[in-house]
């Protein structure tokens, strides 16, 4: 145009149309700022958004400046070209920040900049096209040029100060470089404004169709522009306020998801992890890894004893220890329970994995303070090299069968993988799976062991003994699945099954007119079952019974022991009524001064004495010692496992009130022994006691 602005007349439009194209450049930068980080769908959204928002700039900053330009008549412009231009900037604002995030040499920002100086340079060109001005304005190629170099100057400096080392691409660090932008955008339409040349006597088409009038545009510009620019910062601004929130909440989650919440070691989730990227990296350089799975032997004692949590502090106790023994290219994690496992990557052998295992055992074997108290707890290691134990897959689970070896060996202890460790495991698992479904089935069954009175040679009672029919293995003994139940906890499942089997038993005998007392074992883990006598109370009433009939035998380490938990529920049987025994006397050292405190009635010979009284000379001396001291106690002894004749005598002439064994009879069913009781079928030579006979006491049906 051949008009030169009048900057003192019109600086208030300049400033608006400043401050509107700054206000644009801010909002660009602030949602470029966080396309990085947004997930794809939402980094399009903000890409979209941004080149809108420069666009929306771009075309404001040129209609408010226009406004104050000397034209004839009333401005229109033509509405297609006007679309192009808006489309032109928008469209060079999203191919710059692609260039801008794509490009890693410097240079990024000067072609970027390049890049978007000329699709606003052409923006304004295309806006100035859309006048309907006839004849069509001419343009200055030298001023063009010199808008155009002073866009590429100012765009390539904001870029430089926004995602240039001294800035920094954050959000507060955006707004120099907005700033900068947007004088740059600014300056940029007011150069192509001057290098337009508006021919003499030139006219303004006003009123032909499809124009779009200069005042209206500007206004909106005016009052239109900032609005939808703010909306599109504040958006951006809260969008990034709760994509932060959004993105602390993931890691919050990620870090619950694979860190264990009690030792805030890494969970096996985490270590499975790991291990696959170590097992890759192994297999390309041709090295081994060495896994470690690591067992407290001593944990549920301390749970038992002394309650849960003093449990939980012991175990973030021994995950610090653990932790602080591990070198950098070594994983430690918690698998659950009382369990954690250990990867070795740093190409150890089988000498520097052991060497490892036990400088782990030695230090967990240091004692520990937990609220005031000293507590001892000791390991089991199992221990799987990669890959000469398997594949990776199966590392972990080699490792837990040779940690089950080293358990088996008496803990304290580490043991390498062997191939034939995993068949047994496995039975194992076969095992408890069938075991699981063995009283839904039907399968579990008692039978019964008579107690010989030893002066009448007449029974006066049974022990009832678990027997497992199993459909292929046959019938198990509780030697062989007791300890499964024991180890994967379905001995409180069995031992109520038990319970209720036996008080069932008795009152099936008692509507045949048996009197019959039958002796149970109770095991340490229902001992520590609060509500066990509870439970014996319920089974008797059920069947109307009197608590006389059932005796509880109890082992001798667990009756003298200081758990303060089996020794409540032990005085809980004795106020039911239950007589109580203590079973396998003889084969640890007694608490004589607790055994003189319990509640029970009879002492019970372990069958280990018995089998070598006729032939040692300290067996003899050993039941004789029990035999005198159950006396002075005023508790009856019991012998088992009585075979032969001489024991018998031996075990008589020392003052045995009862005696059990193979020489009297085998275990048999509930079934044989009734018929025997009805003289049917069984031995003739021994009687049952008159008393087991006759009519059921009134107390006893209740």
């Amino acid at each position: 145009m051949t008009q030169t602005l009048d900057w003192a007349l019109r600086v208030d439009l300049l400033a608006a149309a400043t401050a509107v194209a700054v206000l644009a450049a801010f909002a660009t930068l602030t949602l470029w700022s966080g396309v990085a980080a947004a997930e794809r769908g939402a980094a399009l959204r903000r890409r979209i958004s941004a080149g809108v928002a420069l666009a929306i700039g771009a075309m404001s900053t040129h209609f408010i400046l226009m406004s104050g330009q000397p034209l004839p008549g009333s401005p229109a412009y033509d509405g297609l070209a006007l679309i192009a231009a808006f489309a032109l900037a928008a469209f060079g604002a999203l191919l710059c920040q692609t260039l801008l995030t794509t490009r890693a040499s410097p240079m990024r920002w000067l072609g970027a900049a390049g890049v978007l100086a000329a699709a606003l340079c052409g923006a304004s060109v295309l806006a100035l096209h859309a006048l309907a001005v006839e004849p069509h304005i001419g343009w200055r190629p030298a001023a063009l040029a010199v808008a155009l170099a002073v866009g590429v100057a100012g765009i390539g400096a904001a870029f430089w100060l926004w995602s240039g080392p001294r800035f920094g691409a954050r959000l507060h660090r955006a707004t120099p470089a907005a700033l900068l932008l947007g004088l740059t955008l600014a300056a940029l339409d007011v150069a192509v404004i001057d290098a337009t040349i508006l021919p003499a006597g030139s006219l303004i088409a006003a009123g032909q169709g499809g124009t779009l009038g200069g005042e209206a545009l500007t206004m909106l510009a005016l009052l239109g522009g900032p609005v939808v620019l703010a909306l599109l910062l504040l958006v951006a601004l809260l969008e990034d306020r709760f994509s932060g929130l959004l993105a602390r909440a993931r890691e919050e989650l990620q870090r619950a998801t694979y860190t264990d919440p009690l030792t805030r070691l890494p969970n096996r989730l985490m270590f499975e992890d790991r291990l696959k990227r170590s097992a890759q990296r192994a297999d390309r350089s041709d090295q081994r890894l060495a896994l470690l799975f690591i067992n407290l032997d001593g944990l549920k004692g301390v749970n038992e004893h002394y309650g849960q949590h003093v449990g939980d502090a012991l175990l973030r106790h021994v995950g610090q220890r653990l932790g602080a023994l591990c070198s950098g290219r070594e994983m430690l994690a918690r698998a659950g329970g009382d369990e954690f496992l250990l990867l070795i990557d740093d190409n150890p052998d089988t000498e520097a994995a052991a060497q490892r295992a036990c400088a782990l055992l030695a230090e967990l074997a240091r004692p520990c303070q937990i609220e005031q108290r000293e507590h001892v707890v000791s390991a089991s290691i199992g221990i799987a090299m990669y890959p000469e134990h398997g594949a990776v897959s199966r590392l972990i689970p080699h490792a837990a069968a040779a940690l089950s070896v080293a358990k088996h060996q008496g803990g304290a202890t580490h043991c390498f993988y062997e191939a034939g460790m995993l068949s047994g495991k496995r039975d194992e698992m076969d095992m408890l799976r069938d075991l699981r479904l063995a009283i839904e089935r039907g399968e579990l069954e008692l039978f019964y062991q008579p107690k010989i009175h030893a002066p009448s040679g007449e029974i006066t009672g049974v022990e009832a003994l678990m027997r497992w029919h199993h459909a292929q293995r046959g019938t198990v003994s509780p030697e062989v699945f007791i300890p499964i139940a024991e180890r994967y906890g379905l001995i409180h499942a069995i031992g109520n099954w038990l319970v209720d089997d036996a008080c069932r038993q008795i009152r099936a005998w008692r509507n045949q007119g048996l009197r019959m007392r039958v002796a149970i074992n109770l095991s340490v883990h229902q001992l520590h079952q609060p509500d066990l006598a509870a439970r014996i109370g319920a089974a008797l009433q059920r069947n109307r019974l009197d608590a006389q009939v059932l005796t509880c035998e109890i082992t001798e380490t667990l009756a003298t022991d200081d758990s303060h938990d089996a020794h409540g529920v032990i005085d809980e049987l004795a106020a039911l009524g239950v007589h109580l025994s203590i079973d396998d006397f003889g084969t640890g050292y007694s608490n004589l001064g607790r055994l003189r405190a319990l509640p029970a009635e009879e002492l019970k010979i372990d069958r280990g004495l018995v089998l070598d009284l006729a032939t040692s000379s300290d067996a003899h001396a050993i039941v004789d010692a029990v035999v005198k001291l159950a006396h002075a106690l005023g508790l009856k002894v019991v012998a088992e496992g009585v075979e032969t004749e001489t024991q018998q005598r031996l075990l008589r002439d020392l003052g045995c009130h009862e005696l059990q064994g193979y020489l009297f009879a085998k275990p048999m069913s509930a079934r044989a022994l009734a018929q025997w009781a009805m003289k049917q079928e069984g031995p003739r030579a021994i009687d049952f006691r008159a008393s087991l006979f006759g009519e059921t006491r009134a107390v006893e049906l209740i």
